[in-house]
């Protein structure tokens, strides 16, 4: 009998066996629908009722949640709402009822923002609901830059604060960031707050700070400067800064140099490199400056292929092995480390253009082996099924795209006789693709990204010469214009957007694959050095990996940092010819 026939029954009031009674209000109910969704009832009615008792008191809750709570019994759904979900939970909770508690934690962890998480994660604490907890503490952790400013941080107790600016976990870019946090904590209530300033004062990094910032800011504090504590930390730091101080290794122990994990990871995927693909891939660890090889060695290798990190998951797209061009794609589980096949492209796609827009992955362009390609597709993981769109105005092999304003755009690349300099958008809507200003100069093996309202065209080959040079687009002016050059020509590499920088990825210099690594700065135009990858390579693809619980797996271990010997102490210190 379906789920509406007994609850027409209860409306209608036949068949009922007990009447629940909450305050005034009683709710005529058949024992055996509140048995099957919760272990509550069914002891509830078997062992803690008199035999032959028809009315059974509740207390603890409203009639209101009650009602919704036979509503679900009967009918398996719930109205969940911002204004019933904490008295709801607490109800399901006291009642048992899972499924409630389920869509009720699930609504609260959509709802999670700067201002509530810290509420909710304090709210998760008196119900038996660990995923909600975890996701608001996370969302504290993951948000702190702008959560330190709410109402609800300043009312948190020195053990809240401890335990969150202790965390490896805790995202911020700069130290000073939770120097200033507890100095804003303390000045909520003076007073009473003070006198936890010096045990606040030794969770945060100050050997992570600017020498000049420990200086000018933190030495100069009135509560340091009161503090012989705190003093001989601030003394301890600059000492660990400069290098010049004895008995260095200990004070490390303290964690004053201790880099944070970072909250998001630069994955550098496969490639070319020593002549042959490479399945290797290496995580960028922005807060040490640093590459981890992640490699698992179960992946069969792949260059000139497309990337994408879409719900938590990698794919990669199309790409060449020497014997094969590909149509497949792989999805990987940055959680548990595997591999799965999913649907296959319509076309084989070796330098192919890949980017995510609105959930759903684009893939365009490319070689087949026999010809270049100017059809593009769509992959929409919860069917796993590929969709063919419009096609380009032309042809596209060794182009590069990103997305931008609900649009996606796709610039340069090879139609099979010349470097391109067009570029074109494609708008979902309309599904039409529109020609774009054309770029400054030809670009094959382009790096293409949106950052900052404006897509940036990095190096290339322009049938000649391997570039440094670089350029933004302009969406509203339909207008280009030239930036800073990068410090190395390159080709064929990974480019990604991280923390606000533009980072560019090995590649073919015109000489040699390349394993060295720079970022571009669009506020100064400046471009600067990072730390070369392990894997000489071009041919790879990049993408940035974000949120993860087990984060440490793809950072450099926090407690086998190497060491740099400094008069006679340890200390601690983060650390080919081919044609493409």
């Amino acid at each position: 009998m379906s789920s509406s026939v007994f609850n027409d029954l209860r409306q209608e009031g036949d068949f009922c066996d007990a009447v629940i009674r909450v305050k005034d209000v009683e709710f005529q109910i058949h024992k055996v629908i509140l048995c099957k969704c919760s272990k509550y009832f069914l002891a509830f009615f078997r062992r803690w009722s008199s035999p032959g008792q028809q009315v059974f008191n509740i207390g603890g809750l409203s009639a209101d949640m009650m009602a919704l709570i036979i509503e679900f019994a009967y009918t398996g759904s719930v109205h969940v709402t911002g204004d019933n979900v904490e008295e709801l939970l607490l109800a399901a909770d006291q009642l048992d009822v899972p499924g409630i508690v389920q869509n009720c934690c699930d609504f609260m962890e959509e709802q999670l923002s700067v201002k509530n998480c810290i509420g909710i994660h304090r709210f998760t604490k008196t119900i038996n609901c660990s995923r909600l907890q975890h996701k608001a503490f996370s969302y504290v952790l993951g948000h702190f830059e702008e959560v330190v400013f709410s109402q609800e941080f300043q009312q948190l107790s020195v053990e809240n604060i401890i335990d969150i600016i202790g965390r490896d976990e805790l995202n911020v870019k700069e130290e000073s960031t939770v120097f200033e946090a507890i100095i804003l904590w303390i000045a909520y209530s003076p007073e009473e707050r003070k006198g936890h300033f010096a045990t606040l004062l030794s969770k945060v990094r100050l050997a992570l700070m600017s020498e000049g910032y420990l200086k000018s800011n933190v030495r100069s504090n009135e509560l340091v400067k009161n503090n012989i504590e705190c003093k001989l930390m601030v003394r301890k730091a600059l000492d660990i800064i400069t290098c010049i101080r004895p008995n260095y290794s200990s004070v490390l122990c303290n964690h004053l140099a201790r880099p944070r994990l970072p909250n998001a990871v630069l994955l550098a995927i496969g490639g070319w490199s020593g002549g042959d693909p490479t399945n290797g891939i290496e995580a960028y660890d922005i807060r040490t400056d640093s590459w981890v090889n992640v490699s698992n060695g179960h992946e069969r290798p792949r260059a000139y292929h497309g990337t994408a990190f879409l719900n938590g998951d990698i794919y990669c797209v199309g790409g060449f092995d020497r014997v094969e061009h590909f149509n497949s794609v792989r999805r990987y589980d940055p959680n548990t480390h595997t591999w799965h096949e999913v649907a296959s492209m319509y076309y084989r796609r070796c330098y192919v253009s890949v980017t995510v827009l609105n959930g759903c992955i684009y893939a365009m362009g490319g070689y087949d082996g026999h010809t270049r390609l100017s059809t593009a597709e769509r992959y929409m993981p919860e069917t796993n099924q590929w969709s063919l769109i419009a096609p380009m105005s032309e042809q596209r092999s060794d182009a590069s795209c990103t997305t931008l304003h609900d649009k996606v755009y796709i610039c340069g690349g090879f139609n099979g006789n010349e470097c391109l300099q067009t570029a074109e958008s494609y708008c979902p809507e309309t599904n039409q693709w529109t020609a774009i200003a054309l770029m400054n100069c030809r670009r094959s093996g382009v790096g293409i990204i949106a950052h900052a309202d404006h897509i940036f065209a990095v190096g290339g080959f322009d049938g000649t010469t391997r570039l440094r040079s670089a350029e933004a687009y302009d969406p509203r002016r339909n207008t280009w214009h030239e930036l800073s050059s990068m410090l190395s020509p390159r080709s064929n590499f990974g480019i990604e957007v991280l923390e606000g920088r533009i980072f560019v990825v090995g590649g073919f210099n015109g000489f040699n694959t390349s394993y060295d690594v720079e970022y571009y700065n669009s506020i100064t135009d400046e471009w600067c050095k990072a730390c070369d990858m392990e894997i000489f390579r071009s041919a790879l693809s990049c993408c940035v990996v974000s949120g993860l619980p087990n984060m440490a797996e793809y950072a450099l271990p926090r407690d086998a940092l190497p060491l740099l010997h400094v008069d006679g102490e340890s200390v601690e210190v983060s650390e080919s010819d081919e044609s493409v």
